[in-house]
């Protein structure tokens, strides 16, 4: 009796065990064999990337997964089982179709109809809507096709170009104006410096010359006062009065019947007063060689 219990504990874990395993696989396919769902099926000819656990989908959002994959040798077609959620129910005309992905994996998609629920474990029919991998294989693999020459001339002009020693001379040119450039650019930054250490200096050049100016305008100014209160009426009146006197003297003198112009015109006047000059010159000199006929002195 002891071995008896003992054998069935060993069995009854063993047993355990391999339901736990094959709970185990399938949760880590995605399949939570303890989760309700309402099972249905399909047929198709082709599950190149569909695998066990893919989603089932509806407008994007997933409402079921792909419990079962099987090969149905008799109508030589495989045969999908899809496990919906409880709640979701598939009405009558819905279709179904296998979408591949990008990376290699597929999924169903199902297009809902507009009839009375279905039953569990009907048929959903199926479709061929071209997947996005189908579409890039009927309509851009051909546009690429068509490029590769035009990108095969392409490359080749550009290996012709990157080998052409005018680009290298070029390229050479351009590093020696860039070398230029940056010259200059720390050249005008010297300058620039310069020129703020000089500006406050010119500035205060500047702001002398302005109080210099400041203090020319306010003499100006004073100069301008004074003239205002000099007599320049009357100064201009006795400057137009001697020049009268000088224009009426003038005239005197021009004119020979006047005193003035007889003296100046005269000839036997001026002979005259010449010769007057003369002979008091030889008096004088008369007078220093002998002065005592000139003068004489008494003694008594």
């Amino acid at each position: 009796m002891k071995f008896f219990n003992k054998n069935v504990k060993i069995a009854l874990t063993v047993l355990l065990g391999l339901v736990l395993l094959y709970w185990g696989i399938n949760y880590l396919k995605g399949i939570n064999l303890l989760k309700p769902a309402n099972y249905f099926y399909t047929e198709v000819e082709n599950v190149d990337g569909l695998l066990e656990a893919a989603p089932i989908t509806v407008n994007g959002f997933q409402v079921g997964q792909v419990r079962e994959i099987k090969y149905d040798y008799e109508k030589n077609k495989l045969t999908v089982m899809l496990a919906m959620a409880p709640d979701m129910k598939v009405p009558e005309g819905s279709t179904i179709n296998m979408v591949s992905g990008l990376m290699g994996g597929a999924s169903m998609v199902l297009n809902l109809g507009s009839g009375p629920a279905m039953k569990a474990g009907s048929y959903i029919p199926t479709t061929d809507v071209p997947g996005i991998m189908d579409k890039m294989t009927d309509h851009v693999l051909p546009q690429v096709t068509g490029m590769l020459p035009k990108v095969d001339s392409i490359i080749s002009n550009v290996n012709g170009l990157t080998g052409d020693p005018a680009l290298a001379a070029a390229l050479t040119r351009v590093d020696a104006i860039t070398r230029q450039l940056q010259l200059s650019a720390l050249q005008l930054t010297q300058l620039m410096n310069n020129l703020n250490r000089s500006v406050p200096g010119v500035m205060n050049n500047v702001n002398g010359i302005t109080n210099n100016l400041t203090g020319a305008s306010g003499n100006l100014t004073d100069f301008s006062a004074s003239l205002k209160q000099m007599p320049l009426d009357s100064t201009i009146n006795s400057l137009n009065a001697t020049l009268a006197n000088l224009q009426a003297l003038s005239e005197q003198l021009n004119d020979k019947n006047s005193s003035l112009g007889k003296i100046l015109n005269d000839r036997e006047l001026y002979d005259n007063a010449n010769h007057a000059i003369a002979s008091l010159d030889s008096l004088l000199i008369d007078i220093k060689a002998n002065p005592k006929r000139y003068i004489n002195v008494k003694v008594f």
